[in-house]
């Protein structure tokens, strides 16, 4: 009777196990604010910390050529890891509840609405594959960030679209339901067709583009040849390609295919049908940006570089402007001992943060990381959908303001701990704020946390009137 007893009390210890396991791994699982504000060291700044959990948790922001904040601008995406594995959050920047979104994970990019309340990800197919769907924490670091330089492969796999707006209505009337009543699953991506969740929603929210790999892509859009492995990594070998999935009908379309390796896929928000993506070398690429339409017209590079340009980090900022990075963070002595990639990344020619018109092709240096700062150069870029404001960071996680009124650069915050990753700016859709990652406030000065840095009023409140100050 005891043996008996004793594993009938085993049996249901390992039930409440595996229930407390599921309820761990619950979409629409909440947890308390854990905001805080901490001075930047340096200028001061107030930092918003929208989580700060020191290494208990993982997180970390969506890559900044995609959208952070959700259409109402009342909540922040990120990616992290809290007790049931891998998953997608929401941060409300008010206060400061943080709800779990995903269920099952999720391939590669989140891809919020831009003009719904909706959530786009890709996954693994079925009941049993969703399970197990690839998440950031089982990808590489640059594979989870945007689905640069491989990662998951084959297939098939779904697109699923999650109902923010309802379930956040039920989140606060605490009557969650299950996983079912907030997903739909958009459409399957055939099984040969390789895809790793590199992909954006179109600024109707009614498209996903993505990236694939695959015999199908060997057939290549015209004025395209076959492209070999560069620089010391081995990378950027081709073929690769787009593809479109009406999110209404799952009907999945060639956009193009293209002689070397995909890296990020980013849409115009603004503007229905338009996409940039890059050539990912892992270090400079012979072309690195690239532009095309999604019914597969106008492939052609976007800014076209010189041998000497190091080009990098393209992202959307306007309705017609991209934001590039021409990167100087290499010493002409160093650049003359590497045979790879020459003066590239020097300042023997223009550097800095660089603005693209999508319509003329022009571009213009709106900015440069100044010659005494130990960050060196421009790196990830940004700007705001009004035209006032671009931004960067540098080699040493600073972050800099520009003024394109006058090319003037601010220094917003100071150095950061290295951390797990890069600081990664991006604007609110008002243009008040910048998103970015910080391990500032972390113990270990690795772990990352959702941070908010806002614009200073004074700055905000700048009047561009062409007369003097009396």
């Amino acid at each position: 009777m005891k043996s008996k007893h004793l594993i009938a009390l085993c049996v249901a210890a390992l039930a409440g196990v595996f229930l407390v396991s599921a309820a761990r791994a619950q979409l629409g699982r909440t947890w308390p604010s854990e905001k805080k504000i901490v001075p930047d060291p340096v200028t001061g700044a107030p930092l918003e910390f929208l989580t700060s959990t020191d290494g208990t948790y993982t997180q970390s922001k969506i890559y900044q050529t995609h959208r952070q904040w959700t259409s109402d601008g009342k909540w922040i995406i990120f990616r992290g890891t809290r007790e049931g594995g891998a998953q997608a959050f929401a941060v409300n920047e008010e206060t400061g509840q943080i709800v779990q979104v995903t269920q099952d994970g999720f391939i590669g990019m989140l891809c919020a609405g831009n003009k719904t309340m909706k959530l786009y990800i890709m996954s693994n197919t079925g009941a049993a594959g969703a399970g197990a769907a690839t998440s950031p924490a089982t990808l590489p670091a640059a594979t989870a960030a945007g689905g640069r330089g491989g990662g998951a492969r084959g297939g098939p796999r779904e697109i699923r679209e999650i109902d923010l707006d309802k379930l956040f209505t039920d989140v606060a009337a605490k009557t969650v339901k299950e996983p079912a009543a907030y997903q739909r699953v958009c459409g399957v991506i055939p099984a040969g067709l390789t895809a790793d969740g590199n992909m954006g929603v179109d600024a109707n929210d009614d498209f996903v583009y993505f990236r694939v790999g695959g015999p199908q892509t060997a057939e290549l859009s015209p004025g395209q040849e076959l492209q070999k492995a560069v620089g010391p990594r081995g990378m950027g070998a081709g073929p690769s390609g787009l593809r479109s999935m009406n999110l209404k009908t799952g009907e999945v379309k060639t956009i193009c295919n293209v002689g070397f390796q995909i890296g990020h896929v980013q849409t115009n928000p603004w503007t229905p049908g338009q996409i940039v993506f890059c050539w990912e070398t892992g270090g400079k690429a012979p072309q690195r940006t690239w532009y095309v339409n999604a019914d597969g017209s106008g492939l052609r590079p976007l800014y076209p570089e010189a041998p000497y340009d190091w080009i990098t980090h393209e992202a959307f900022i306007s309705k017609d402007e991209v934001a590039i990075a021409i990167l100087g963070h290499r010493s002409i002595a160093q650049a003359t001992a590497d045979s790879d990639w020459g003066i590239a990344g020097t300042k023997v020619h223009p550097t800095g943060v660089g603005i693209v018109n999508v319509k003329t092709r022009e571009m213009q240096i709106v900015g440069q990381v100044p010659p005494d700062s130990p960050g060196r150069s421009d790196w990830h870029v940004n700007g705001s959908s009004d035209g006032r404001w671009a931004v960067c960071d540098d080699f040493q996680y600073e972050l800099w303001l520009i003024d394109r009124h006058s090319s003037e650069m601010n220094l917003l915050i100071g150095p950061q701990h290295v951390g797990a990753d890069h600081i990664h700016p991006t604007f609110n859709g008002d243009n008040t704020k910048i998103e970015i990652e910080s391990a500032l406030i972390s113990k270990d000065n690795r772990a990352l946390n959702i941070c908010v840095v806002p614009l200073p009023k004074a700055f905000l409140s700048r009047d561009y009137s062409k007369k003097l100050p009396q």
